[in-house]
């Protein structure tokens, strides 16, 4: 228990000093500065692979499982470089959603702060619910699996993302509880005209980006399952995952049109992950085998976006 504990009070210190500290005044993150911060969150979550040996070895924390540390770290760095691929198709919805209620750069990080302490909590208790099903029933595995396979088929299917907030339920909704401004006042999220509450597009775009992470969650936390059950290593890998998504965000956003073989990178992930997970009780891969699929399907997908040229970027020399 003083291990979650500390684990939490930890995460709750870095964001005290993000928000208060580091980003105390709005300002727009440039490339250099998101860059640094991505490297720094990065750092720090193949760093706690360490922790997660000293504690398994160490016998600090319950270890329901009955995992060696060796195992537990490979564990954890395969899921944490899991949630981190997933996150990649998070970062395109944030760009649209940011993009059609015109959110200025500078306040971007604020939204991104306060969405990713709710998104803490969520999946806090979707990882919990999820291990508790996994324990319980044995059958749920099949499940998961199978919704990660139909994820990846959605995924490989689809064309492009024709996401439009403003069409969202969610929005039409929101309309209904609250007024809702069409220009914004600083970095607040609500203000007061005429004696009423309004919601501003901030807050509009902070439920929205919300409710998204969580189905989101819907496929990554299945993901995480499929390599343990661990929750304390499932629940660690996501947390720190989520952590570096706001400077993935500023760092990756506006290179995502480059990265256009990166979206079957991820189908290659949850297609395996899915399949893992149908077949765990026959199949049981050394944890290796994970580490090496996802790290080689991102790397390729990436190879191929650099080196392979668009199709259309030489149609227009008359030569």
């Amino acid at each position: 228990m003083w291990i979650w504990i500390g684990f939490i009070a930890i995460i709750t210190v870095f964001l005290a000093l993000d928000l208060g500290v580091f980003h105390k005044e709005d300002h727009e993150i440039k490339s250099k500065e998101a860059a640094t911060w991505t490297a720094v969150w990065v750092s720090i979550a193949l760093g706690f692979s360490g922790v997660i040996y000293w504690l398994f070895s160490g016998g600090h924390l319950e270890n329901p499982t009955g995992l060696t540390p060796g195992s537990a770290t490979l564990k954890y760095i395969t899921g944490y470089l899991i949630e981190l691929s997933l996150s990649i198709d998070n970062v395109f919805v944030i760009a649209v959603i940011f993009s059609a209620f015109s959110i200025p750069p500078k306040y971007q990080h604020r939204v991104l702060f306060w969405g990713i302490l709710g998104a803490i909590v969520f999946r806090g208790l979707m990882i919990l619910f999820g291990v508790a099903l996994i324990n319980r029933f044995d059958w749920i595995i099949y499940v998961f699996g199978a919704f990660l396979l139909y994820t990846a088929f959605r995924m490989l299917r689809a064309d492009d993302h024709d996401f439009n907030p403003q069409n969202s339920w969610v929005f039409r909704q929101l309309k209904k509880v609250f007024p809702i401004t069409a220009t914004l006042q600083g970095h607040d999220f609500f203000v007061r005209r005429m004696g009423l509450v309004a919601a501003t597009p901030l807050f509009v775009a902070l439920i929205i980006i919300e409710l998204t992470d969580i189905l989101f969650a819907l496929d990554s936390i299945p993901a995480i399952l499929a390599i343990t059950a661990d929750p304390f290593i499932v629940f660690s890998s996501n947390i720190l995952a989520i952590l570096g998504l706001r400077s993935m965000y500023f760092l990756i956003s506006r290179m995502l049109q480059k990265f256009r073989y990166i979206n079957y990178s991820l189908v290659v992930i949850l297609a395996f992950v899915g399949l893992k997970m149908i077949f765990s009780h026959h199949i049981h891969l050394p944890e290796w085998v994970s580490l090496t699929v996802i790290s080689t399907s991102l790397i390729a997908g990436i190879l191929f976006s650099v080196y392979i040229p668009e199709k259309n970027s030489g149609s227009a020399d008359p030569s």
